[in-house]
């Protein structure tokens, strides 16, 4: 049975039509927000280990109309609800899911999607749409991310003898030369053949820190030069740390060619709490290269505040709301989640009436009425306290065994880094206090 969305299918999304999605560890999905089994190597958001196989690197040919992309076409196109989208049809991340992006921009090949697409789920349509993660490399170790995200993550665990190649696999020496043999001979190619024959629509460059990139340079340029840069939409999540690299600027030698562009800007709190989570943010230099960004903005949405709320986060909420408004620009709002108990960097490690509290003191502080500019947050804000916190999600004794092991690591994050988070908690005597008890 095929539905289209404009005949009640709610769980369509183009995006298995028209992107692909390729990790730093060479792990192909459906996109970077879909929960799919491991190939090689558990990803961040993964709840299962990948199966025990030799590591085995598959091509975007095999990828594209695999028996697995096969399966999930037909099931999106008969309006199933597959695992796979969990984190849009439960709102995992934020309230505006990542399905509208693709729906929305592919709205016009909907129809070609369905007609392409035969009955097993093969389909003609060929990628168009890129998010390849071509390394970790990334100046960052915010407390959110990872090794497998940020290089500097990565020599930060190694150089504390605190990387656990059991669990990481990937970071061995002789594997990390495989991943490297398969960047470069592969990845690479079908990456630039999309570039040359002139069929790339977006790119959507995300890290690590994607701006670091060389590749990032080379192909933005090679696109100007085929000089169809006019019909391709160049999408950014970075740090924003610099926008300078490889003697060209991001805005004077690279998007004033582009179709449109969008720039996520990643901040999770202004000043030291935001450089406590961002750890290697420099915030006024950040402030800096926004305000050049200004300058060539064409409509409200190419540049927009990134926020992930965090628990030291939950913070400085307000005045990451006063910012955007000084600003003038969209302030985002997706949240931290977690699949154990021990994530305490996600405000749902809270207790209920504590995180209900400070969200509600947040919402009650703004009196403007909803706009395109703070209706993101506010939505975003109201959500959190949709979703479970980890105490009302797993037993008590999971809980509290979850805090303690969260603890360790935060207060091992602080020693090494040499910052104090209790700091931070000084703004809330309830918390302080939860914090000490645990």
């Amino acid at each position: 049975m095929k539905i289209k969305p404009d005949q009640g299918n709610k769980t369509f999304c183009m995006a298995p039509w028209t992107h692909t999605y390729l990790s730093p560890q060479m792990e192909r999905r459906l996109c970077c927000a879909s929960l799919e089994q491991s190939q090689n190597f558990k990803q961040y958001i993964d709840t299962k280990n990948p199966d025990d196989k030799p590591v085995e690197f598959t091509t975007l040919e095999e990828h594209w109309n695999s028996d697995y992309m096969k399966s999930v076409r037909k099931k999106l196109m008969a309006g199933e609800e597959i695992p796979q989208c969990a984190t849009c049809n439960h709102k995992l991340l934020n309230s505006q899911v990542y399905r509208q992006h693709f729906n929305r921009m592919y709205s016009g090949l909907i129809d070609e999607a369905f007609e392409k697409t035969n009955e097993n789920g093969h389909t003609e349509l060929q990628v168009t749409s890129f998010d390849y993660r071509f390394s970790n490399l990334c100046n960052f170790s915010c407390r959110m991310c990872g090794d497998m995200l940020s290089s500097s993550w990565e020599t930060e665990n190694k150089r504390h003898d605190n990387f656990d190649y059991d669990k990481n696999p990937w970071g061995r020496k002789d594997i990390k030369e495989q991943i490297q043999k398969f960047t470069d001979q592969q990845v690479i190619k079908e990456f630039t053949e999309a570039i040359e024959e002139k069929r790339l629509r977006e790119f959507y460059w995300c890290g690590g820190e994607p701006l670091m990139w060389k590749i990032h340079w080379e192909a933005m340029q090679r696109v100007i030069d085929l000089d169809y840069a006019d019909q391709v939409y160049a999408r950014y999540n970075t740090n924003f740390s610099k926008i300078d690299y490889y003697g060209k600027n991001l805005f004077d030698d690279l998007l004033v060619k582009f179709q449109d562009w969008q720039i996520n800007a990643s901040i999770d709190g202004t000043g030291h709490i935001g450089e406590y989570i961002r750890t290697g943010l420099k915030y006024e230099q950040w402030l800096e290269n926004i305000k050049y960004a200004k300058k060539f903005m064409k409509h409200p949405r190419q540049l927009q505040l990134d926020l992930t709320v965090t628990l030291p986060g939950l913070f400085d909420l307000e005045n990451m709301y006063n910012l955007s408004k000084d600003l003038k620009l969209i302030l985002l709002c997706k949240k931290v989640f977690s699949f154990t108990a021990d994530n305490l960097w996600t405000p749902l490690c809270l207790p209920k009436h504590l995180l209900h509290s400070i969200i509600d003191g947040v919402l009650e502080k703004i009196q403007d009425k909803k706009t395109m500019f703070n209706l993101s947050f506010i939505e975003g804000l109201k959500d959190i306290k949709n979703h479970k916190t980890l105490e009302e999600k797993y037993s008590k004794e999971e809980y509290s065994d979850g805090l303690k092991r969260g603890k360790k690591r935060i207060l091992y994050l602080d020693k090494i880094r040499g910052t104090d988070i209790t700091k931070i908690f000084e703004k809330n005597t309830e918390v302080l206090k939860w914090w000490n008890d645990i």
